[in-house]
């Protein structure tokens, strides 16, 4: 990293730089310790209304939800990111035990020691959450029984015409019974942000989600396959195209404004300025886990890109192209658990938005 030019990270309006310091991983993975200083549009040592600070009898005290998987970022090796953050904002913080939720309590004599302390936390946690891998995703289920019987004829006929082309092999194909739109992902670290993400799943319906479906459920039909990267001799992902029968973009429109509220809301990371909307078909990262799913977004959990053995895709690209998967009827957005299976094989569910 240029220490001219250091990343800039934006939070509740107010603009801070990263520096990084080099520090030896909790559990013996490689990661960084981060230390954030304010900018000057910061309010480190001035009233702040972006959080309530509370005065008290001994001085003043600020209390922040954080979920137990991130205590440890607070803590830091052997408590020394928690001993650092006291001293230098002459305050006192108070974590819950390992695995018990609560509030982390910060309090101190000056009222802008506590809001310090508070600021820099709430930047480490932005920051290593962008780090944990994502746990939940957005999604429209693909997987009813006229899809699963066309894709796995798919399969079939792919095997049998296109088998001794390089890379490709029975091992890439998805799981039928797993079919979907991944509109986006979150990372819910505990039962408070996955209710969060729920609650704000009903008032999208609310909102706008109701208005734009009619209260019906949207007829898409899933025609076509395409791939991901610039070579399709070298193709890692390839994917089902899905289009409104009736020409018109609502479906389009409602992944993108529900996308815009969860990012918006925080819960989700903005990747893309529209959502992508395909069904992954076949994927190199189900060649050694079956199990694995798609992942757009590198700035979360570790990449397994250089893991990879693409497949050759030109004859399938060219076999395939206008094959017909089906028409299906779209009539919810599923909070889907990640590496989780329900009754019918297909995710678990944790909330869920419908259109009747």
């Amino acid at each position: 990293m240029d220490v001219l030019r250091p990343t800039l990270i934006k939070i509740g309006g107010r603009i801070y730089r990263k520096n990084l310091i080099q520090e030896q991983a909790y559990q013996h993975e490689e990661e960084e310790e981060e230390d954030f200083c304010a900018g000057p549009s910061d309010c480190a040592d001035e009233p702040c209304d972006a959080f309530v600070v509370e005065e008290t009898e001994k001085g003043f005290q600020c209390r922040v939800e954080v979920p137990s998987p991130l205590y440890k970022y607070i803590i830091g090796k052997k408590g020394e990111t928690k001993k650092r953050l006291e001293t230098e904002t002459r305050t006192s913080i108070s974590i819950p035990k390992p695995g018990v939720e609560g509030e982390i309590v910060i309090t101190g004599q000056h009222r802008g020691g506590v809001i310090s302390a508070r600021t820099r936390i709430d930047v480490l946690l932005d920051s290593f959450r962008k780090k944990q891998p994502f746990t939940h995703f957005l999604s429209f289920a693909l997987n009813q029984p006229t899809i699963q019987e066309k894709f796995l004829q798919f399969k079939e006929e792919v095997l049998e015409k296109c088998s001794k082309d390089h890379g490709v092999s029975s091992s890439l194909f998805q799981n039928p019974a797993k079919l979907h739109l991944t509109l986006g992902t979150l990372v819910l670290l505990n039962e408070q942000e996955t209710q969060k993400a729920c609650d704000l799943l009903q008032r999208c319906k609310e909102d706008f989600v109701d208005q734009i479906a009619g209260g019906k459920p949207l007829t898409v039909e899933v025609a076509g396959v395409e791939y991901m990267n610039d070579d399709p001799a070298m193709t890692d992902v390839l994917y089902a195209k899905v289009h409104m029968k009736d020409g018109s973009d609502r479906l389009q429109v409602i992944a993108d404004q529900l996308v815009e509220r969860f990012v918006a809301s925080g819960l989700m990371l903005k990747e893309w300025d529209r959502v992508k909307l395909h069904a992954t078909v076949m994927n190199t990262l189900f060649r050694k886990d079956p199990s694995a799913e798609e992942r757009n977004n590198t700035m979360t959990g570790k990449s397994s890109f250089k893991e990879r053995e693409s497949f050759n895709g030109r004859n399938i690209l060219k076999l395939f192209e206008n094959f017909y998967f089906g028409e299906v009827q779209l009539d919810s957005v599923r909070l889907s658990q990640r590496f989780s299976s329900d009754a019918s094989g297909y995710y678990a569910t944790s909330g869920q938005l419908t259109f009747s």
